[in-house]
């Protein structure tokens, strides 16, 4: 299992800099280009491209060009967003939150993996980080990341919250997480959160899905 700390290096610039709009757009134009562009002249130009683009996010980030090419510019195919699934669990109107390694908390959830569903992968993640078992009973939210989340990467991420019921289970001591409890709104607040995988605006918006009936799922 990955997450969004380990598997990836972040961008700490602000969601308002437009180079990195620039560079995300110059990388999905090539990556097309690539995949259906048939001429060995335009594909060159393509890859060109595709280097300006890693040669912006490596001067504008400090992340070496190697690094950047990896994460960046690695994909084949036409560019689609990531997905990350995060699980809204609550016990007796108290919200569920595991410990990461680095001392900050979040939501149990992470990357889905290219062979399990969005469904199947809630289910995994809170398994996996919590010992618990769970159903998922509502879509709370499909999010554009980088309209939530900081600090903002240079590929775009879509964020999928359920809210989801417990069935058995309990905490087991795994490689990413040093422990699971159940918070209050009012007792979160004094956490430090892991901002990149959700923040209080969106831990807000999973307590009042579970208090509202007939929940409407929220898309960006």
């Amino acid at each position: 299992m990955q997450n969004e700390n380990n598997k990836n290096e972040t961008l700490k610039e602000s969601k308002t800099s437009p180079w990195l709009d620039w560079a995300v757009k110059l990388q999905a134009i090539a990556q097309a280009g690539l995949t259906y562009g048939k001429d060995v002249y335009d594909r060159e130009r393509y890859e060109q491209i595709r280097d300006i683009a890693a040669e912006m996010i490596c001067l504008q980030s400090g992340i070496s060009k190697e690094k950047v090419v990896d994460l960046f510019c690695s994909e084949t195919g036409y560019q689609t967003p990531k997905l990350d699934t995060r699980a809204a669990v609550f016990q007796d109107g108290k919200i569920l939150l595991v410990k990461e390694n680095n001392g900050t908390w979040s939501l149990p959830g992470g990357w889905v993996d290219v062979d399990v569903s969005v469904h199947d992968n809630i289910i995994k993640e809170v398994k996996e980080e919590s010992g618990l078992d769970v159903t998922v009973d509502t879509v709370i939210a499909i999010q554009d990341r980088e309209k939530h989340n900081q600090p903002v990467y240079a590929w775009k991420v879509c964020k999928v919250f359920a809210l989801c019921s417990v069935v058995g289970g309990s905490f087991e001591e795994n490689i990413e997480t040093s422990e699971s409890r159940y918070f209050s709104e009012e007792e979160i607040s004094k956490l430090k959160l892991a901002e990149e995988k959700n923040n209080m605006e969106q831990i807000h918006m999973c307590f009042e899905a579970a208090r509202t009936p007939n929940w409407k799922t929220q898309i960006d």
